[in-house]
């Protein structure tokens, strides 16, 4: 057998991976990133041979199967990795995908939640346990999903109710904790992702990132090498199987 990759998915250029990738790299684990979200037949590597799954944000909504075909293979392996253990983490769009793809609702926001603002952590999962109870994190999204049945909540936020869960070996992430700050300024000059802000809304949000960043990164971190550690072991079990 080949060895075994994390296989991440992107939907645009600019939602890259990020810190995930960095940890992925750092623990020697092998990757492979794709953006099949427009592809009805997409090539994908051998599922046997898939240690991991990463599912990126998008400005696309989670059941725009329509206008993005590719969602639909996106969900299948979600439910095929959930089934047999494989890690699987999701963030903002992928989140969605991951909450959708097993029974979750999705529904748009009144508001809009873009920028830093305070989430609040409710349960003590592992993946969490550095966490303090509240901690402001960077926002982007419009449209929510409700808690999957027999999903565990683990984090809200005021504006939205479902702001992390974790299902099986699936951890969603509706908030951005791998971004740097080279990509948040990408974001910025974007405008899918910036044509609403001002320039000081802009402003503000650079300064937000410089000083919630250092209490934010060992917790990024935390995260990232949980799933990075997850992958490692699935990937152990590939190669003893």
């Amino acid at each position: 057998m080949a060895k075994s990759k994390v296989l991440i998915l992107q939907h645009v250029p600019w939602e890259r991976p990020g810190r995930i990738l960095e940890t992925l790299e750092d623990v020697g684990l092998e990757t492979q990133t794709l953006n099949i979200v427009d592809e009805k037949k997409p090539d994908l590597p051998d599922f046997k041979e898939v240690s991991g799954l990463v599912i990126m944000g998008g400005p696309m909504g989670a059941l725009d199967v329509d206008a993005h075909p590719g969602l639909k293979t996106e969900a299948k392996l979600v439910r095929a990795s959930v089934s047999v253990g494989k890690p699987v983490l999701g963030v903002c769009l992928g989140h969605q995908i991951i909450a959708t793809a097993i029974g979750g609702k999705l529904s748009s926001n009144a508001v809009e939640e873009v920028g830093f603002a305070p989430i609040k952590r409710l349960d003590q999962h592992d993946y969490f346990s550095m966490w303090n109870k509240q901690v402001n994190v960077l926002h982007w999204h419009s449209d929510v999903v409700g808690l999957p049945e027999g999903a565990q909540l683990l984090a809200r936020s005021e504006k939205t109710k479902v702001q992390a869960f974790r299902f099986a070996s699936a951890l969603g992430l509706q908030f951005h904790m791998e971004v740097n700050l080279a990509m948040l300024e990408a974001w910025l000059s974007e405008s899918t992702m910036s044509g609403d802000l001002s320039k000081s809304d802009k402003k503000k949000m650079i300064a937000d990132f410089n000083e919630y960043n250092p209490q934010l990164l060992p917790l990024a971190d935390s995260v990232f090498n949980g799933f990075a550690a997850r992958c490692s072991t699935y990937s152990a079990f590939l190669e003893d199987n």
